[in-house]
């Protein structure tokens, strides 16, 4: 059922970002100034603490207001970059408001009356919007779903194993600065000191991301599986991923084996992921071609490399896939989604 009132949003003007003063919400203004988006107004709402700084927005000062109950009147969509408890307490009186809510947060992914969207993956999903919400999918998952997709529609995706190379941006400004204070303490010969992680990440590696459930993956990793298969419509979907923390400030890296229903041939492999939207093909290794996340950075496309069959799983398929984790793993995808709701 599509939700009453959907109809309004081919003339949407207002836009609210809310968690506007964060890394997601800084870069979401970014991808509506840079695309063009047709705004009439835009709200930035966020913590008491955030009042009143001012952000640049297409040659305007915007005053950050106060995210409160009545931050919605006169808002035809919502940008929820904020974390789940503002989330879970501040999407309905947006939605009550009369906006549509695409929320960044986990929130509401694993709800089944919300639609969970990649757009150049399931933007049919948009058409049922009953509640007013829609969910931005898990960063790594959108990266790693970006090449995975296509693929699957080629070949029959069956399972998955990967191991992600997650940026420190990834744990917002506190990573950023961890990392940064750690490197200089490195080269000044100080102690490193920890605050976010359990142990220092400069020179190092971290294979632990986010709390750790019964089965003994953690919630980030099982988001892999959980979201690929509602994104996917594969309920049968299996992954068996492990997510790291490494010593680079943006862009996530996933190494990912993929077992598929048909065999998959590399070259129609290659030509699949060629053609796929918000997708580019880096693979040269023999001439040392392939992605880094420096190549991603700031980009719109997530970058495929190291294209080969898999040597131990029946069907499978290896491949190197890296992405901006803040652009198009959160605040790109959301204003893709908004443009969709759009058409």
């Amino acid at each position: 059922m599509v939700r009453a009132g959907m109809s309004k949003l081919n003339n949407m003007k207002n836009i609210a970002i809310v968690g506007a003063s964060g890394a997601v919400g800084r870069e979401m203004m970014l991808c509506l100034e840079q695309r063009g988006f047709p705004l009439g107004r835009l709200r930035l709402l966020a913590s008491a603490r955030s009042k009143g700084r001012e952000f640049d927005f297409r040659g305007e000062k915007i005053v950050v207001e106060e995210l409160t109950e009545d931050s919605f009147s006169g808002v035809d969509i919502a940008l929820f970059s904020a974390g789940g408890g503002i989330s879970r307490e501040f999407a309905p009186h947006a939605v009550r408001a009369g906006a549509l809510v695409i929320d960044n947060s986990s929130a509401f992914r694993g709800d089944p009356d919300v639609p969970l969207v990649v757009p150049e993956i399931n933007a049919d999903a948009l058409q049922d919007l009953a509640r007013g919400i829609i969910a931005n999918p898990n960063c790594t998952t959108i990266v790693t779903l970006m090449a995975l997709a296509p693929l699957h529609r080629a070949f029959g995706l069956r399972s998955l194993v990967a191991a992600s190379y997650q940026a420190v941006s990834g744990s917002g400004a506190r990573g950023i600065a961890e990392l940064k204070d750690q490197t200089k303490a490195t080269v000044t010969g100080e102690d490193l000191r920890t605050d976010l992680y359990p142990v220092p990440i400069v020179s190092n590696v971290i294979p632990l991301i986010g709390p750790v459930e019964d089965n003994g993956y953690t919630q980030e990793e099982m988001k892999m599986e959980r979201e690929g298969s509602k994104i996917l419509g594969l309920p049968g979907l299996r992954a068996s991923v492990t997510c790291v923390r490494v010593p680079v400030y943006r862009s996530h890296s996933v190494a990912v084996s993929a077992s598929f229903e048909r065999e998959p041939d590399v070259e129609t492999a290659r030509k699949v992921l060629a053609d796929a939207p918000g997708v580019a093909l880096k693979d040269d290794p023999a001439n040392a071609i392939f992605p880094t996340p420096l190549d991603t950075t700031n980009g719109d496309d997530c970058l495929v490399g190291r294209l080969r069959r898999d040597h131990v799983l029946d069907n499978g398929l290896a491949f190197w896939v890296v992405g901006d984790q803040v652009r198009k793993g959160a605040a790109l995808n959301a204003v893709q989604i908004a443009e969709h709701l759009l058409k």
